[in-house]
């Protein structure tokens, strides 16, 4: 067995799952690992090296993406066949064609990327092992007459108490009346946009704005306008004259720690745009997945008005696994019902199994000191990142110091920026542009840079061959 040297903590240069994956492909291109050879078991690995077995996995399954590890039922991972094995003078990995259709959906099953600094999610190293574990043991124990229906369409009880409990501590009082369970908060945002709005009308975003909830209302046939995100919030003055020229029947913003920038409302922007919406009797639809992550005291909109205007959207995609589809909708409940009428319509019931493990993490997994760890691993990665953004001259939109992204200017032309993330995977780089977060798709110099993921030298030797 080979062994792997790795770096972890603030000094280390990638993420683990990255360390490992070279470690192993180095060992296999210069013949350390021979082919038909037996790599070690996910558990053997994960226990020599102090490793959480979803790292072991992730890694194991970007190299037999990348075509030098075979996996087979039974006999565990082995060196692929000699042929099969790319040799070290030909191309190893070839990147993958950057479409709005890989953005999309293609890049959830593509592992072969070695650098995904513009991805949205967590690395895998951070999910809360022993937690979820218990959670899946709790839950296989539960007798499957409990388990052989389609469950209650608002979702499971239990977990919507816990929610509308939540949600009081931080100045929302619910009751689990006002709860609905989705299969993620994007299908949340999905129902909610079929269930408030037909085809034809008019929406306002942020511009840049959550790159998903733009295809979703795309699909719906509705027109969108965008307006500027301010490090502040909504840029109040372009909201105004779209309300007057438009008419909009709703808006959707991010509250907390928004994707892709990072930035958070101020308490005077928020109480400006719910004076707006009022006003106008428009929809404020508030997606705040990542109201964990952020600082105490970030405003939040659902409780500032009460749930006669706002719809608020929730998730636990980033604090308990992605994995997990499980989110959530809070309404007033004339409207909860009508969302409850949509999801049955489209989809029947969540899976009452996820939620029944995702109330036992809530409970029972040591979830509160889990987020704790979590924030506090996201502090230093801001702190890193920041010091590389200093180091090249680079300002970013903002500096959230929480959450994941951090929206950055590269020094390019906007025109230019695609080509820029073209050449980026040809380098194994995953960058986000600009364009993709906007609901006109135009050119943008700014990129959405994932703080955790955003740590390695090659993808900072890149971004400064660009600047030169």
């Amino acid at each position: 067995m080979i062994e792997l040297e790795l770096q972890r903590g603030r000094a280390a240069p990638t993420t683990l799952v990255e360390q490992i994956v070279h470690g192993f492909s180095s060992a296999i291109e210069t013949n350390a690992l021979r082919s038909g050879a037996l790599l070690p078991s996910v558990r053997q690995l994960a226990q020599s090296h102090a490793l959480s077995t979803y790292t072991v996995t992730e890694a194991y399954n970007r190299l037999v993406s990348m075509g030098l590890v075979v996996a087979r039922r039974g006999s565990g991972y082995r060196v692929a066949p000699r042929e099969a094995v790319p040799r070290a003078s030909a191309a190893v990995w070839q990147p993958p064609m950057l479409t709005a259709n890989w953005l999309l959906s293609d890049v959830f099953a593509d592992h072969s990327v070695p650098i995904k600094a513009g991805c949205g999610w967590m690395p895998s190293e951070w999910i809360n092992e022993t937690g979820l574990h218990h959670a899946l043991r709790a839950t296989s124990r539960v007798p499957a007459v409990r388990l052989g229906d389609y469950g209650h369409p608002y979702g499971f009880a239990p977990l919507r108490e816990r929610i509308a409990v939540q949600l009081d501590r931080q100045g929302l009082p619910v009751e689990v009346g006002n709860v609905l369970l989705t299969q993620g908060a994007t299908q949340g945002l999905d129902l909610i946009v079929r269930t408030l709005l037909r085809a034809g009308d008019t929406v306002l975003v942020e511009d840049p704005g959550y790159c998903n909830l733009l295809q979703i209302l795309k699909l719906a046939g509705l027109t969108v306008h965008g307006v500027p995100r301010t490090p502040a919030g909504i840029d109040l003055e372009v909201l105004e004259q779209q309300v007057a020229a438009h008419r909009p029947k709703a808006i959707f913003v991010n509250t907390t720690l928004q994707n892709p920038t990072g930035a958070t409302y101020s308490m005077a922007n928020a109480f400006r745009l719910l004076q707006i919406a009022e006003r106008e009797r428009m929809w404020v639809v508030e997606d705040d997945v990542s109201r964990e992550l952020a600082p105490p005291g970030a405003p939040l909109l659902a409780a500032m008005e009460g749930l006669r205007r706002v719809v608020y959207v929730g998730g636990f995609s980033k604090t308990v696994t992605p994995s997990l589809r499980c989110g959530y909708v809070v309404a007033e409940r004339d409207v909860l019902r009508e969302l409850a009428r949509a999801k049955m319509a489209v989809g029947l019931t969540s899976s009452e199994t996820i939620e029944r493990i995702v109330d036992k993490v809530l409970v029972e997994g040591r979830y509160a000191h889990h987020v704790e760890l979590v924030n506090e691993r996201l502090k230093v990665a801001h702190a890193t990142l920041e010091d590389r953004l200093d180091a090249l001259g680079l300002e970013p939109f903002c500096r959230p110091r929480a959450g994941l992204f951090v929206w950055v200017r590269l020094p390019v032309e906007a025109a230019r920026a695609g080509a820029i993330a073209t050449a980026a995977l040809a380098d194994g780089i995953w960058l986000a542009p600009g364009s993709y977060f906007r609901a006109d798709d135009a050119a943008s110099a700014w990129f959405r840079f994932n703080a955790p993921y955003s740590l390695n030298d090659a993808l900072w030797r890149f971004i400064e061959r660009v600047g030169n």
